[in-house]
């Protein structure tokens, strides 16, 4: 099966999505399937991998991490019919996202997008000013792409029920991110703690994940220095960069623990595993997860999650069998199931951990990229099933179906965000 994936975000940019898209390209190509990228550039790369095309981007768009990719199907044009992709995969609904509409329509193969990330909470990133109209007119956008699409892939069920719920009607498969189980089972808390000044007999809590307002990391270091503050042997650490690590540590100084924060930074292959291991407990705050990664990567590693129930989240997370969903947000209430964990009986933490991993388990990688592939053939045989019209007409066609049904979608997202503004002023 030749596979072409577009996306807006990949290595060496870190991020969900582009973790994501990694593991499963690896997956498919281990398992003899052909996979091309159409991918951003990114600052000073130079690729050198056959399988990956970079496009034109603006780098760090509007001051974020992520580059902002010009939509180009005319640049890898040539680079898409050599490869002769059997179905086209959009992980983004914007920029790349409307490039793999107009190669897939052009060449007549399916078209599956991943509902990767809640775009409509994420209009901060925008230049234009964050306000309800923009994240209505986001949202339906993104559900209004959905159904340009032969199939749509839902990280978890909260998402899917979220997509049925805007309306969304072509077919909807609950695929999450698979994890690498093997890989996150070994690893040394011990060696990360000596090299971040951690003690040994220390009672760690972590979180891993980018350190943006999205996350939810000012509640999260709130509700953690909550704890800190009545558990002097309790320990903060942290992995990851971004704009709110000063609210971390004015979290965590208002507390009196500024010396039992630790701000380790980004932390890939086994430093990130390592860090993992160096937990006792991971603590998650997100409300904007589609599914949450780090949530699988952690229980891997046999650690149990203490989270703010959300999208994605529960999903994962069973309430006292592999760590406590908190279903109210207050800091205090999140702080006593922090404290919960640790009151616990030897055995009892023993089974959190055991219940942890098996979680981890029915998210392994090589079971979720099989349920992907399953989803490709069925998609691929009913294509097959059409006239195979190669000839310039048809590809003008599809050029021009292509271009209409993008702007319907601008234009009806357009109305529908502003609707509840008029029905107001009527």
């Amino acid at each position: 099966m030749r596979i072409l994936m577009l996306t807006n975000t990949y290595p060496p940019v870190v991020s969900g999505v582009a973790k994501s898209i990694v593991a499963f390209e690896q997956e498919y190509r281990r398992r003899g399937h052909e996979v091309l990228v159409i991918a951003p550039q990114a600052d000073d790369v130079v690729e050198d991998k056959p399988h990956i095309v970079r496009v034109p981007a603006i780098q760090h768009f509007n001051g974020s991490q992520f580059p902002l990719p010009v939509p180009s199907p005319g640049l890898v044009a040539a680079e898409v019919d050599a490869f002769r992709p059997d179905i086209v995969h959009a992980h983004h609904p914007f920029f790349m996202g409307s490039t793999a509409v107009r190669l897939a329509r052009s060449r007549d193969v399916p078209l599956v997008f991943t509902h990767h990330t809640m775009w409509d909470h994420y209009t901060h990133y925008a230049a234009a000013p964050e306000s309800p109209a923009a994240s209505r007119f986001v949202g339906a956008l993104v559900a209004g792409y959905a159904d340009l699409c032969d199939a749509v892939i839902a990280p978890s069920h909260s998402v899917a029920d979220l997509l049925r719920e805007r309306g969304v009607e072509t077919r909807i498969e609950v695929i999450p991110t698979g994890v690498e189980v093997e890989r996150f089972l070994h690893g040394s808390g011990q060696r990360f703690r000596r090299q971040h000044g951690i003690p040994e007999e220390a009672r760690v809590v972590g979180y891993v994940g980018r350190l943006a307002p999205e996350k939810n990391l000012e509640f999260l270091a709130a509700a953690v220095a909550r704890y800190l503050a009545v558990d002097s042997n309790a320990h903060f650490l942290v992995v990851g960069s971004g704009p709110s690590e000063e609210e971390i540590r004015n979290s965590l100084a208002d507390a009196g623990a500024t010396n039992r924060l630790h701000l380790a930074g980004l932390c890939q292959d086994q430093e990130l595993i390592d860090a993992y291991h160096a937990l006792d407990v991971f603590a998650f705050a997100s409300q904007t997860e589609t599914q949450g990664m780090v949530l699988t990567e952690a229980m891997a590693a046999g650690k149990p999650v203490v989270a703010l129930d959300g999208p994605g989240v529960r999903d994962v997370v069973r309430d006292r069998v592999n760590g406590r969903l908190v279903s109210f947000e207050h800091r205090q209430v999140f702080a006593r199931a922090l404290a919960w964990m640790f009151e616990q009986p030897v055995r009892q933490r023993v089974a959190l951990r055991s219940a942890a991993r098996r979680t981890a388990e029915h998210f392994s990688m090589p079971r979720q990229a099989a349920r992907a592939l399953e989803l490709y053939e069925s998609l691929i045989s009913g294509a097959a099933a059409h006239h195979d019209d190669t000839s310039a007409w048809s590809r003008a066609r599809g050029r021009i179906e292509a271009e209409w049904e993008l702007l319907s979608n601008v234009a009806q997202a357009a109305t529908r965000a502003l609707e509840p503004e008029q029905s107001r002023v009527l």
